[in-house]
């Protein structure tokens, strides 16, 4: 089913919705939830609130693409559940990768609003100039969470090559946030 037809039951409450959201995207949105919680049960529950945040929201929201704006809020609440999780240990897979981005990414907490609209714009203009290829690299270890080797067997490509894309982008962003004004 498409996402436009999806989107029109649920703009008509029709539960229905649910069930085709799940056959289109549930795969992928669990690998997504898996992917920051490490655990099956807590991604399968943080789906199931997607699901639910989507009825929630769906009218009056209507996204433009459908399954960016599933991925956003199961991310934000995969994120909200690891953060309840870690209240007693640590993830060192989300650590570590929230360690290499901070190294390029001021502090998001000394940021006011209109700060952080600003840091979003430039981080999508510097996305957009990026090849698709550099950008979906990027795109896919630090939106989707996914692995260097995930990465490498989803491109046909090595990991080395993998980690040197990762390494060299994440130089030009700092490059390019820092000439936009951004303290890094």
């Amino acid at each position: 089913m498409e996402d436009e037809a999806i989107i029109a039951l649920f703009w008509k409450r029709d539960q229905e919705a649910i069930r085709q959201t799940d056959l289109q995207y549930g795969q992928r949105l669990q690998r997504l939830s898996r992917s920051i919680l490490n655990d099956e049960e807590d991604a399968k529950e943080s789906v199931n609130d997607t699901y639910w945040k989507a009825w929630d929201t769906i009218p009056p929201q209507k996204p433009n693409y459908f399954f960016a704006y599933l991925a956003k809020i199961c991310r934000y609440l995969s994120l909200g559940r690891l953060d309840w999780n870690r209240a007693q240990k640590r993830s060192a897979p989300i650590v570590g990768l929230t360690a290499e981005l901070e190294l390029c990414i001021p502090d998001r907490q000394e940021e006011n609003r209109i700060q952080e609209r600003s840091l979003k714009e430039s981080l999508n203009r510097f996305l957009e100039r990026l090849s698709k290829e550099k950008r979906c690299i990027f795109l896919r270890r630090y939106w989707f969470g996914d692995s260097i080797q995930e990465i490498a067997r989803r491109y046909g490509i090595g990991e080395s090559k993998v980690k040197t894309t990762l390494f060299r982008v994440r130089g030009q962003l700092r490059q390019h946030l820092q000439k936009e004004g951004f303290s890094v």
